[in-house]
């Protein structure tokens, strides 16, 4: 079966089924409407599987490793099989690390950790803070935003050939922009740093959710993500990848479970013996259920297979770029051209609002949830608006300072849990509030746009 014919297919057929799908929201101009969830990029609803999987354990939680309890040892299992799960989801190799984090951005700041004394660290001004701040106390290397994967892949050869070459050095880039949803030639990425010595780390949180994710295939030597975006609840995240430079690190955090030994010393402190797995970097008693829900949703997505979602969002993609593109005054955001592949992430401006008020717009009136602002991405942002971004509207956004005109934008974005109707009703939003403006007044609180009471 071709892509455009499963692409048809799915156009028709129930997506995964998620929390929230049932959920009804009051209309500023009266009446109520079932909740168009559009802000997947922040944080995708948890699919019902996951979270009935969840329920199910629930009644059996204990407390991991060490316990002799039946429900401490049943979950003790549950949590290492959520391991061994992720790690086949990944196509890690067999001698990687797979810890469980709070998120991706506490996973970059656990590898930043673990850098080798004097690493120095290459990062393009493109990523998500999660992944452009963690480095601060390394040298690092900031590379000016790309215009096409093949600069971004030249741009980095020539930042890697003028680095010292006997020092570590790390390579840091997303799998898929969580501004523009662009994907980034991640397996060219690799090669070019493994040609110069260097390491890569893969932020796929936006990636992971949309796409089959190989650590193997594309070479790189760890991998971040974030449950809340793979479709499990909030709270949990993971860092998988190589070994030794984890295993050198000193623990992320100190305390119990990380430990393998402590005894007193002779002058009055203590001497500690540390472990070598990931327990090392995992103080403190873990979230299990966290870690159980990530492995909860990959299987769903390994099972729903990555063919058939990717040609369902295809499908989405195409209805919503197709909606906006009929209306003049909406510019779509992009680095690498409209033609260039991505996920179910776009963002763009529309000519005559501020983003903020067209966004509180398409909540109050519509019932349709999208992101406005900066999307902690704030150098790409401002790299693609520039220092025109249209006339501002009668908010303002919550990143301007005051006396500044301020620059956002509005992503919409969305994945194996949005029906078409929630993409139809927000195309024809956006297009009914540029013909006609928005049907409501709005003001200014506390930074946000608001309907006026």
């Amino acid at each position: 079966m071709s892509v455009s014919t499963v692409a048809s297919a799915q156009s028709v057929c129930a997506p995964l089924p998620v929390l929230g799908r049932d959920v009804t929201v009051p209309l500023v101009t009266g009446g109520e409407v079932t909740y168009a969830a559009l802000d997947y990029a922040a944080s995708a609803p948890a699919l019902q599987r996951v979270w009935d999987d969840v329920a199910a354990y629930a009644p059996y939680y204990g407390s991991v490793h060490r316990g002799a309890g039946y429900l401490s040892q049943l979950s003790t299992d549950l949590f290492e099989n959520a391991r061994r799960t992720v790690a086949e989801f990944l196509d890690c190799r067999p001698d990687d690390q797979l810890v469980f984090t709070r998120s991706t951005t506490d996973s970059l700041n656990l590898l930043a950790r673990a850098l080798p004394a004097g690493c120095q660290v290459f990062v393009f001004e493109t990523e998500h803070h999660a992944s452009l701040l963690p480095w601060q106390d390394a040298r690092v290397s900031y590379l000016d935003a790309p215009r096409t994967p093949g600069q971004a892949v030249r741009t980095l050869e020539r930042a890697l050939a003028e680095r010292d070459p006997h020092g570590p050095a790390l390579v840091c880039v997303t799998g898929a922009s969580n501004v523009t949803g662009e994907l980034w030639p991640v397996r060219e990425l690799a090669a070019v740093a493994h040609a110069h010595g260097a390491r890569i780390v893969l932020d796929a949180a936006q990636l992971a959710p949309h796409h089959p994710v190989s650590v193997r295939d594309l070479d790189v030597d760890w991998i971040a993500f974030s449950g809340h975006k793979l479709y499990a609840p909030f709270g949990s995240g993971v860092l998988a990848g190589r070994a030794d430079w984890l295993r050198a690190a000193e623990p992320y955090l100190a305390g119990g479970g990380a430990s393998r030994r402590v005894t007193r010393r002779e002058d009055g402190g203590v001497a500690v013996e540390w472990h070598e797995s990931a327990a090392r970097h995992e103080a403190g008693s873990p979230n299990v259920i966290g870690a159980y829900a990530i492995a909860a949703a990959c299987k769903a997505l390994t099972e729903a297979g990555f063919e058939t979602l990717v040609a369902r969002e295809r499908h989405l993609i195409a209805k919503v770029r197709e909606g906006l593109a009929e209306v003049p005054e909406v510019r779509v955001l992009s680095l690498f051209g409209d033609d260039a592949p991505r996920v179910g992430v776009l963002s763009f401006v529309v000519e005559g609002w501020n983003s903020s008020h067209f966004a509180a717009a398409l909540s109050a009136e519509y019932g349709i949830g999208v992101r406005d602002g900066l999307f902690c991405a704030h150098p790409l942002v401002r790299t693609l608006l520039g220092s025109d971004p249209g006339t501002q509207g009668e908010c303002g956004a919550p990143e301007a300072a005051p006396g500044e005109k301020s620059l956002n934008a509005i992503r919409v974005s969305f994945g194996a849990g949005t029906p078409d109707e929630h993409v139809e009703r927000f195309v024809t939003a956006v297009r009914e509030l540029v013909a006609d403006g928005a049907k409501w007044s709005y003001r200014t609180e506390d930074g946000r746009c608001v309907p006026a009471v």
